[in-house]
């Protein structure tokens, strides 16, 4: 078992360490309730992922499959929620993840809301029930109980064209770790869904991370080349998504058969 002072030293969460010392942590976005692409995504060099329950078809059994399924591994399991409600981050936290994601954060009270969410009182307002938790993380009950509050992540993504006025009360709020700025729902809304490469939604993620960056926030974001990811790396960026699992096996398909000669009629 690892010791109390182990866990309150950061030892449970290494993306604290990691953005510590500066560096940027690489994850991707996982949809499908598959335990194997999970572990596979485990030992392909990624830090993180964030299981989506907004947006991928993945119910609370599968859920617990797939945060048990990083056991043992480098990959710290991170969860995004359907909405700011704070019961929605009680499952996933008892089930073992290190970070619940709220969408659509835009004011500071929504931010304040996430921080209560996976704080345990008198920091918030998570209650108790964390049985598979400390199985995950090979922990007894008391030892989970008494590092949670410093080793899970609150986290926010910003997401919607109001929060370029609220982004500075949304990264004052105390214990907030990281926020994502999320260029699919921002540029929808702002009339333009599907181009999140508008230049007015990349003047709009400018102004974000001017807002962001020296906060003590942790900058998070979407990179969907190396090139853009180094260059956003750059600009301050910790924390990348480089990918859903759908669209990296989609990716790595269509790179394994580009420049092969079927021939015959197609």
């Amino acid at each position: 078992m690892l010791s109390n002072q182990l866990a309150r030293g950061g030892k449970l969460n290494r993306l604290k360490a990691v953005w510590r010392g500066g560096g940027c942590t690489l994850g991707a976005i996982v949809t499908m309730p598959s335990v194997q692409v999970i572990q596979v995504m485990a030992r392909s060099g990624l830090d993180w992922v964030v299981i989506d329950l907004e947006h991928g078809v993945i119910d609370l059994g599968a859920l617990h499959a797939l945060i048990a399924a990083t056991a043992g591994t480098p990959l710290v399991p991170l969860v995004r929620v359907t909405a700011g409600a704070a019961w929605h981050a009680k499952a996933p936290l008892d089930f073992g993840a290190l970070g619940v994601d709220f969408p659509m954060t835009t004011r500071g009270a929504d931010a304040e809301a996430i921080v209560r969410a996976v704080r345990y009182p008198p920091e918030g307002e998570r209650m108790w029930g964390p049985f598979y938790a400390p199985l995950h993380w090979n922990l007894s009950m008391q030892e989970y109980l008494d590092c949670a509050n410093d080793e899970v992540l609150a986290i926010g993504t910003v997401e919607h064209i109001d929060a370029l006025e609220t982004i500075g009360e949304v990264v004052r709020t105390k214990g907030l770790d990281l926020v994502f700025i999320g260029p699919g729902d921002l540029a929808t809304s702002m009339g333009l869904k599907g181009h999140p490469e508008d230049p007015r939604v990349v003047d709009a993620i400018e102004r974000l991370e001017a807002v962001i960056r020296p906060s003590p926030v942790i900058l998070g974001g979407v990179a969907r080349t190396p090139d853009q990811a180094n260059a956003m790396i750059a600009r301050g960026y910790r924390a990348l998504v480089v990918g859903f699992d759908w669209s990296l096996l989609q990716r790595g398909i269509a790179a394994s058969i580009d420049g092969i000669k079927r021939g015959g009629a197609q």
